[in-house]
């Protein structure tokens, strides 16, 4: 298993930040339960930020396809009173191991919870066609998270990723070569022309695994999470508009805020929130998680029966202070990955089984929330974006 690592942001307070350590982590599996397991950390870089600690409002809101067949019941327009559900965004960058997917897959099965998978895509072409992928500014077959192992992986990877697509779970875009600040030209410095050229060898590989048996399609991607939260977003939104994206999910908020309309798309932040047992901030992210309790030391699998309680109880209490306060989507951004022994994946696997089946509770993926907003008023969608954060 490989490490790298990189300094980035931390938490936010209201427009400020604090820096942290990124590390990228790439594993890989053999044998009948061989996958890759790709874990790209992504460190918190704010997009803009007003005091409330929301996303300046900008340009058309875009829209998606109504969607078809029975719909659930909380897919509905407001009631005059009636309070919105308290919707719960479950993310995973990288999204391509199948340990991880085995995991979640049965809790989501049980409590009826979507989740949506960023899919990075050197993930979804084998080792040998490395050179297929040329980072704008890199040699061709760079990549800092490597590619996606042997022909064995690929098929195992298509197997679990219909699965998954199914089961009613969510895709989109963890973009490629994830290349953060220090591996430059990183992903801060590209112009729209570069982010083209990124996306375009995204769908080009999508459209590879079509031949393989992979059922998500490129139309099916709406949105991403940028590498390490990081870009000139007047470079990068004109290209996810360009390819058809209505959604993306890579700023930063002080609190759990409502999604706005930036620059042309919604944009769903991650928000800074309390460790109750530190009595400390962060991005409500893993790995921003780990490097708080502990540094990300690599060395720290037995720690994970006292970190796991840690990050639950954070989920809960963030959780409770946004159900009885502004309702906003709770948006929990995570890796498929081992770090601490499992203690992140622990704790939120434990946190969407006790919590998607309770009450006015839907833990839902980006596109159902985007379908729900436009169900509504948009002088509703105003009063909702204009309630205070909620701090826990």
């Amino acid at each position: 298993m490989g490490l790298r690592q990189r300094w980035g942001w931390l938490t936010t307070a209201v427009a400020m930040v604090l820096a942290v350590v990124v590390v990228i982590v790439m594993g890989q599996g053999s044998g009948q339960q061989t996958s890759t397991q790709a874990s790209t950390t992504t460190t918190t870089n704010p997009g803009p930020i007003t005091a409330a600690g929301q996303a300046t409002p900008a340009g058309a809101t875009p829209t998606l396809p109504p969607p078809t067949g029975q719909q659930p019941a909380w897919m509905h327009k407001l009631k005059p009173g009636e309070k919105p559900p308290q919707f719960i965004l479950f993310s995973f960058d990288g999204g391509a191991s199948g340990p991880h997917w085995q995991s979640l897959l049965p809790i989501a099965e049980r409590t009826g919870a979507k989740v949506t998978a960023m899919l990075s895509g050197p993930y979804l072409i084998p080792d040998r066609e490395a050179d297929e992928y040329t980072g704008p500014g890199h040699p061709k077959g760079a990549s800092e998270i490597g590619f996606g192992g042997s022909d064995a992986d690929i098929a195992n990877r298509v197997a679990y990723l219909n699965r998954a697509l199914a089961d009613g779970m969510e895709f989109g875009t963890h973009y490629n070569g994830h290349f953060c600040q220090g591996f430059e030209p990183s992903v801060g410095s590209w112009s729209t022309a570069a982010w083209n050229t990124e996306l375009d060898q995204f769908f080009a590989f999508l459209k590879e695994m079509d031949g393989k048996g992979l059922k998500i399609t490129p139309d099916m991607i709406k949105g991403g999470r940028t590498p390490c939260l990081e870009g000139n977003w007047d470079q990068l939104f004109p290209s996810m508009k360009s390819h058809g994206f209505v959604y993306d999910t890579s700023h930063v908020s002080y609190g759990v805020t409502w999604p706005t309309v930036d620059r042309g798309l919604w944009e769903f932040p991650l928000p800074e929130v309390r460790v109750p047992a530190m009595d400390k901030n962060v991005v409500m992210m893993d790995f921003n998680f780990w490097y708080l309790l502990d540094g990300a030391k690599e060395d720290d699998a037995a720690r994970a029966p006292e970190f796991t309680p840690i990050v639950l109880d954070t989920y809960r209490s963030v959780y409770q202070t946004v159900f009885n306060g502004n309702r906003a989507p709770m948006v929990i951004a995570n890796h498929f990955n081992d770090w601490a022994g499992g203690a992140f994946s622990g704790a939120v696997e434990q946190f969407m089984g006790e919590t998607c089946g309770k009450p006015d509770t839907v833990c839902a993926t980006y596109s159902e929330i985007i379908h729900w907003l436009q169900l509504q008023d948009p002088a509703v969608l105003d009063a909702l974006r204009g309630l205070p954060a909620a701090h826990n």
